[in-house]
């Protein structure tokens, strides 16, 4: 065990510029991991729900400071407020509602993305043009078009943009992978990726805006529609217009990882089947998929969802499963498990990091201590100007993957795919999905 724990700190201290004990951490230890001179301003945008906790995360680093809470909805932004005062920053953030102000403002030296998926490219694109660096929650973009248009901004403008892949800087899971790549269990040819729930249906009338809520902007770069009850803030994920479906909600951080430890880039072919099964409801997007993956080098992933029936695979509700020609390795958090070919468990390696519970909620999160550390990571590629873990391009061939598998899903059929960028080739109707059209005036441009 003293050597896994000489590695997990090693290797946190080389991929993140960090330093984790020996022992298991909390909250408390976050504050001190960066040890830099410079203060960093960063504004976070889109506090309804999970940008609220990452703005206390944000402002629990070392020599960082949360000068801005952006939002559209004004009801979010006292609560993301008392987030931050939380987390012991004594300074009072600005509010702001439009992003496009944040951008202006010099003082700002980063920004925080938590917005519907339709935004996330956009506004990376617009920070990086502002001078402004990005840490930018999954998918990190709506279409494959944008995201390769995110890579083109950041390098351009030379900013850091980390994506919120979290697990790509779980010190445990680190090491779990670079064990993949010496062959712990063979030749890896097959990860298996999977996500249960049990949403309820959900049903969109037409309705008023509420006073809160600046619908026009929340819209952004999305061609104008009526509002809908019942839209706002959770369920535009199931409407292609604004949201990825579950592929993206919940799919990019399995496959992101299957991806990692595979050591694959595009694939070849996409595959997907599934739909709207289990409730007749306004859903565009499917509750049951399963999306498949073939890359070059006789190699495969495969990532199945199950929204509305949240029964377990492996007894757990996600996870990853890696097979290779003397065993498998399994993972989902900050910890991972190796099986010889028979299913005997060989070893267990567990984390670290101390998991709390989410406020207001009765269980506990897998990603509350990896997201200090992926945050960490990504002020101290800052600091130091070198790419973070899950840097925009590496994001980018994780999302693409199941952005194919979406659009596979919406033409009926499978999608061949040039492996050197991840092209949908001899199929004109899926390369319209390619991209999509914008409200007039909002098209990202480099």
């Amino acid at each position: 065990m003293d050597n896994r724990r000489d590695f997990i700190k090693k290797s946190a201290a080389s991929s993140a510029g960090i330093v984790i004990g020996a022992t298991a951490f909390s909250a408390k230890n976050y504050a001190n991991i960066i040890g830099a001179n410079d203060r960093i301003h960063v504004a976070i945008i889109g506090v309804n729900g999970r940008g609220n906790s990452m703005a206390g995360t944000f402002a629990k680093q070392k020599n960082t400071e949360v000068s801005c809470i952006c939002d559209v909805d004004s009801r979010a932004i006292p609560k993301a407020m008392k987030s931050v005062a939380k987390a012991g920053q004594e300074s009072t953030p600005k509010s702001e509602k439009d992003c496009r102000k944040v951008m202006e403002d010099k003082s700002i030296d980063a920004i925080y993305i938590a917005t519907p998926d339709h935004w996330h490219a956009p506004l990376t694109i617009m920070g990086c043009q502002a001078g402004k660096h990005v840490y930018v929650e999954k998918p990190v973009s709506h279409n494959p078009r944008e995201g390769e248009l995110a890579i083109e901004a950041a390098r351009k403008y030379n900013r850091v943009v980390q994506m919120g892949a979290t697990r790509r800087s779980a010190p445990v899971l680190t090491q779990g992978i670079q064990k993949l790549h010496e062959g712990i269990i063979g030749r890896v040819y097959l990860a298996k990726t999977w996500y249960t729930n049990n949403r309820k249906p959900n049903f969109f009338k037409a309705g008023q805006v509420p006073e809160w809520l600046d619908y026009e902007l929340w819209q952004g770069p999305a061609p104008r529609a009526p509002y809908l009850d019942g839209l706002i803030h959770y369920n535009w994920h199931w409407k292609w217009e604004y949201g990825t479906g579950e592929a993206l909600n919940n799919g990019t951080h399995e496959v992101d990882v299957a991806r990692w430890g595979l050591g694959v880039d595009f694939p070849t072919r996409v595959t997907s089947v599934g739909g709207r099964y289990h409730y007749k409801d306004d859903w565009q997007t499917p509750d049951t998929q399963i999306v498949t993956m073939d890359f070059p080098g006789r190699v495969s992933l495969m990532w199945e969802s199950r929204s509305s029936n949240g029964r377990q695979i492996e007894g757990r509700d996600r996870g990853i499963i890696f097979y290779g020609d003397k065993g498998s390795l399994d993972t989902g958090g900050d910890s991972y498990k190796v099986y010889d070919n028979d299913g005997k468990l060989l070893d267990e390696v567990k984390s670290l990091i101390v998991e709390g519970p989410l406020e207001g909620r009765n269980t506990a999160s897998p990603s509350l201590g990896m997201d200090s550390l992926h945050v960490a990571d990504f002020l101290d590629a800052i600091r130091k100007s070198r790419r973070p873990n899950c840097d925009v391009e590496i994001g980018y061939k994780s999302v693409v993957s199941m952005l194919l598998g979406n659009i596979s899903w919406r033409v009926g059929r499978d999608l061949k795919i040039d492996p050197k960028n991840g092209h949908i080739l001899d199929d004109k109707e899926a390369q319209k999905l390619w991209g999509r059209t914008y409200e007039k005036g909002w098209e990202p441009k480099v």
